[in-house]
């Protein structure tokens, strides 16, 4: 994974030009991105320490705890990382450290809702409130257009409990959905058959004339994917809501 980064240029790119180069090139263009070295993980857990060992957090170090978030290191990590630095880099400087740290895990701590935990799980926006459907949803939903270009792409998110009601994709020729799920749990079922559970990296194809419904496990966000496949003649039929005897006996 190359690691991309542009602060240098931002920030320093008039004023000193190879200072810039140098930081975004070559620190965080190559020296993060050897992960055949040591992974981002490990080399987070090396700057963090290195960086409080100097008695260095400011904005800097907080952008490296929030790296090293992202790389993998949790909330118990990190705090078992500071206290050991502690005994070697000084205990006012881990003092300095844990309140920076308890920033960046904060959520961790149930401090965020469940809403925003699921944005941060996922590569793709949450969008608007998907108001100009909802007549066909039973719950809340959002939609974020993710390409308009060649087909259609909507990143569909749906809160807990949410599902669209049975619809249908109808073509003369073509046609038809593909779901990626990218975050959360949900379920998709064909009209006749039993719902089938969905996890993020599940994909579904739907073929057009084949009447179903998707959303959310009734205890979990639920994001995919949307892929319209180009057809002659495509239109969306939307039937009766989900049955609650249907859903309710879903996990």
């Amino acid at each position: 994974m190359m690691v991309k980064q542009t602060a240098g240029r931002d920030q320093l790119g008039a004023f000193a030009p190879k200072f810039a180069q140098l930081n975004d090139d070559v620190l965080f263009g190559e020296v993060w991105s050897r992960e055949d070295k040591l992974s981002l993980r490990d080399r987070s857990l090396v700057t963090v320490v290195s960086l409080v060992a100097q008695g260095l957090v400011d904005s800097s170090f907080q952008y490296h705890l929030q790296s090293a978030k992202n790389n993998g290191i949790t909330k118990e990590e990190i705090a078992e990382i500071l206290t050991h630095a502690a005994f070697y880099a000084g205990w006012p400087k881990a003092w300095a450290a844990f309140r920076m740290a308890v920033q960046v895990w904060k959520e961790d701590d149930g401090t965020e809702d469940a809403k925003t935990l699921h944005a941060r799980n996922m590569l793709f926006p949450i969008g608007a409130s998907n108001d100009g459907f909802a007549k066909y949803f039973t719950g809340q939903s959002y939609l974020a257009p993710i390409s308009g270009e060649q087909v259609g792409i909507f990143n569909v998110t749906f809160e807990p409990g949410c599902r669209n009601n049975w619809h249908i994709h109808h073509a003369s020729s073509g046609g038809g959905q593909i779901l990626i799920c990218v975050a959360g749990r949900g379920y998709y079922q064909e009209w006749g058959k039993t719902a089938q559970e969905l996890n993020p990296g599940d994909v579904v194809n739907i073929p057009a004339g084949v009447k179903h419904w998707h959303g959310a496990a009734k205890d979990s966000w639920f994001s995919h994917l949307a892929v319209e496949v180009p057809g002659i003649d495509t239109s969306n039929e939307w039937l009766e809501a989900v049955e609650s005897d249907i859903y309710d006996c879903l996990k």
